[in-house]
């Protein structure tokens, strides 16, 4: 994010009010927006000049050049340590990255290998996204990285084997709720392993704290309650992002196929499938990421005894911090 590159003058967080949620969804669509992925490395090493410029005073008005240079280093660098997210895992490519894994996720009427393979593709992505866009106050050590994976995988795949096992069972229903049901297998996989996921691959940060700043973002302490806070709020946006998009389509698709689609080949199935994902996934995506704020502000009477009486450069009692709530 902007907010990397050093300067003693303050950067406005966003061209819109992150206090308001519509303010947050507008500014999660630029920074989801899969054209910045167009972006070379030069694009962002000018990015970054200008907002140098900016912050260290050389320039003195935000201009729609510099909001553009801000759009692009927020939705290409980690806000902790100022480097450029492997591109798959930023959230200007959360939509393409997801595009066929979750295409994949939703087909029907796959058998155990098929929902055990593309589980696994999930949660490795997840694992990827959740690793390159959390909070750097404590990086994982290898070892960790597997074993959370492990487990997120496991996690995933026993729910998805367990209900696609379970439902054809449900003789008390009818044959279209059986199907509608098995069509939901994969959103309650997904959900139950992000949560778990999310948990497992940040960790480290609920057990040794991250780092929060005072208002004019010099350092505080550490602390685990607002780690605690970025992670739940973190999986919360996981589920607010894989309802709309683990449910809608193939509710959809279950309608086409009596209507629309009805005779037509697998291929254009497919294609339709896709299709609903992609159009859902674009549109669902902001509103899940603004549901929360990154950037966020506690008050100190929410965090641990010894952060509570702390005071700033100018010996003013600190009331609130900020701190990365990661993606």
């Amino acid at each position: 994010m902007a907010s990397s590159v050093p300067g003693p003058r303050p950067l406005p967080e966003s061209r819109y009010d992150l206090t308001t949620y519509w303010g947050r969804v507008k500014h999660c669509v630029g920074i989801s927006d899969p054209t910045m992925l167009l972006n070379t490395s030069k694009d962002v090493e000018k990015a970054k000049f200008l907002i140098g410029e900016y912050k260290n005073g050389k320039i003195k008005e935000m201009s729609p050049e510099l909001w553009r240079a801000k759009r692009v280093l927020d939705s290409t660098v980690h806000p902790d340590t100022g480097e450029t997210v492997f591109l798959p895992f930023r959230m200007s490519s959360c939509v393409l990255s997801n595009l066929v894994v979750t295409a994949g996720m939703l087909t029907p009427n796959m058998g155990h290998m098929g929902t055990l393979f593309w589980q696994i593709a999930n949660q490795s992505l997840n694992v990827a996204v959740n690793t390159a866009n959390a909070n750097k106050s404590h990086p994982m050590t290898t070892q960790q990285l597997i074993t959370n994976y492990v487990l997120a995988v496991t996690a995933s795949c026993s729910v998805a084997l367990g209900l696609n096992a379970t439902v054809p069972k449900l003789k008390s229903l009818g044959h279209n709720t059986r199907m509608i049901l098995g069509r939901l297998v994969p959103f309650a996989a997904v959900v139950s392993a992000g949560i778990v996921n999310v948990f497992l691959m940040r960790g480290e940060e609920i057990r040794k704290g991250i780092t929060v700043y005072d208002k004019d973002g010099n350092e505080v302490g550490l602390s685990k309650k607002a780690a605690f806070n970025a992670v739940a709020e973190t999986a919360a946006s996981r589920i607010i992002n894989a309802t709309p998009i683990m449910v809608l389509p193939p509710l959809i698709l279950v309608r086409l196929q009596k209507g629309f689609l009805k005779g037509k080949s697998l291929g254009i199935q497919t294609l339709a499938n896709i299709g609903l994902i992609f159009t859902t996934s674009l549109v669902a995506l902001p509103f899940a990421l603004a549901a929360f704020p990154q950037r966020t502000t506690m008050h100190v009477s929410k965090l641990e005894k010894e952060l509570q009486n702390r005071k700033d450069k100018n010996g003013n009692l600190i009331t609130s911090v900020e701190f990365n709530r990661g993606i």
